[in-house]
């Protein structure tokens, strides 16, 4: 076991870890969330980063990877929908698109080729990233503002007003990239 896959694996393990801080009411746990995703984050980053410098690249890699980045990505949009923060069909849409990608991405290693993500991945993944990001924030702050009475119905109206326009934005290019992906590999689905 290689450093990078053992960072694809811790990732999962700090998902986890996650999603029990996330979930607990808490503000402390709120921020312990916040640091454990950014943690597994740069892990994501680090894991590729060394295995193509160290020429590292595995199997388990090629596979592992993608699955651990979809694991990191889409528990903390389950989260909020059970946390009722955002629509629970953006996120149906945006894990129907993982899967299917994955899936092709699988299919092709499969079929002895690798499949490089492409420039829409990469600004899907940001705005996913980002908006994780801002709705973790945003659960802090709130926790914050509601213990010294600064939190405002007006405030949590704007915020989630932003958050939905955030997951407007991921889910569209979500959507924009995943069909942009599968047309330029179509040829490898024939």
């Amino acid at each position: 076991m290689n450093l990078p896959n053992i960072l694809t694996i811790t990732r999962i393990f700090l998902t986890f870890l996650f999603i029990f801080f996330l979930l607990s009411p808490r503000l402390f746990d709120k921020v312990l969330a916040l640091l454990i995703f950014s943690l597994a984050s740069l892990t994501d980053y680090y894991d590729g980063k060394i295995a193509r410098r160290r020429n590292l690249i595995t199997n388990f890699g090629k596979i592992a990877d993608p699955i651990a980045d979809k694991i990191l990505v889409l528990a903390p949009f389950l989260c909020f929908v059970q946390l009722k923060l955002i629509p629970a069909w953006m996120v149906i849409l945006i894990v129907s698109r993982e899967f299917i990608i994955t899936g092709v991405r699988i299919f092709a290693l499969s079929q002895g080729q690798a499949l490089a993500a492409d420039k829409g991945g990469k600004h899907k993944t940001v705005s996913q990233m980002s908006t994780i990001f801002f709705i973790l924030l945003f659960l802090i702050g709130r926790s914050i503002g509601e213990r010294f009475n600064l939190w405002s119905v007006k405030v949590e109206q704007m915020s989630k007003i932003f958050i939905y326009i955030l997951m407007l934005i991921a889910t569209t290019l979500t959507l924009s990239s995943g069909i942009s992906y599968l047309w330029k590999n179509k040829g490898l689905l024939k």
